[in-house]
């Protein structure tokens, strides 16, 4: 069963909450999780200056650890909460022109070669 840590939506019309769940990814959006690690609203309530996140770092850990894949978006959030550090395993690599994400030390040896060749004089007889 692959599980995968994302959001849920919950709440009235402009005025959502966000649940961060862990759920089997073959399930809808808002479908029964396996587990509710933390909850997210990003409305800021009168006299409030930050939005409000609460969560269980320990339970969320837990569940990178036996190979739960987050999604972009709570990847971004946990991110923002230092959970998980910028540079991670998680964080979706930017795609090149074919489509493909290519590894860094393959692209800078694909761009040095490149560079390296230069046209040859042709050679008269």
């Amino acid at each position: 069963m692959p599980i995968r840590i994302r959001m849920a939506m919950h709440g009235r019309k402009h005025n959502k909450i966000f649940h961060l769940v862990a759920i089997d990814q073959r399930k809808r959006r808002d479908a029964k999780p396996a587990e509710l690690l933390g909850v997210y609203d990003p409305a800021l309530k009168m006299g409030e200056t930050h939005k409000t996140v609460r969560w269980s770092v320990d339970r969320i850990k837990y569940w990178l650890g036996v190979g739960a894949l987050p999604s972009k978006s709570a990847v971004r959030l946990l991110e923002w909460g230092g959970i998980i550090p910028p540079d991670s395993k998680y964080h979706p690599r930017p795609r090149t022109a074919s489509g493909f994400s290519q590894p860094a030390e393959a692209s800078s040896a694909v761009s040095d070669t490149s560079n390296s060749i230069s046209p040859s004089s042709p050679t008269v007889s």
